[in-house]
């Protein structure tokens, strides 16, 4: 039980640091909550609950986190906003036939708010974190995050992570 409470904190507490990170607009700092080879996928529930392959991010490797920091930083031009992530607890999911040692499964819901400057805030994105995180030296990482959203729209365009 002591372990699967700890466990919960830690993971309670990759989110909040990831989501302040984001929040923050330290986007730098983004690649480095996950693995070398992670993923990142923002994949819309349709799509998800289908079986699809399409999504609207598919990153394959941190150095293609980079890649998209480098274009959030110094080539996009849009009207500014600001973003505040709220993630509930994480939920520890069952281990699948074949998972290595080591490997956590867990699920967190999430809503993601914008505000621009000088306007009202408003529900920018909803849904939920299935992860698959792993822990390094450096503590825990995602090997995976797939950001499934239930909007059916995005609104605008999406440019900051979620």
């Amino acid at each position: 039980m002591k372990e699967a409470l700890l466990l919960q904190l830690e993971l309670d507490r990759l989110n909040a640091d990831y989501a302040a990170a984001l929040d923050e607009r330290r986007f730098d700092d983004w690649p480095g909550f996950f693995l070398e080879d992670g993923h990142y996928i923002v994949q819309g529930r349709e799509n998800f609950d289908r079986g699809l392959p399409l999504a609207l991010i598919a990153l394959e490797s941190r150095g293609m986190m980079k890649d998209r920091v480098y274009g959030i930083t110094q080539t996009i031009f849009h009207r500014p906003y600001y973003t505040r992530h709220v993630v509930g607890a994480a939920r520890v999911l069952p281990s699948q036939e074949g998972d290595e040692p080591g490997l956590v499964r867990a699920q967190a819901n999430y809503a993601v708010f914008r505000t621009r400057p000088g306007d009202a805030s408003e529900v920018y994105n909803v849904g939920r974190y299935i992860d698959e995180i792993v822990r390094t030296d450096e503590g825990l990482k995602f090997r995976s995050r797939r950001c499934v959203y239930d909007s059916e729209m995005v609104l605008n365009s999406l440019i900051y992570p979620i």
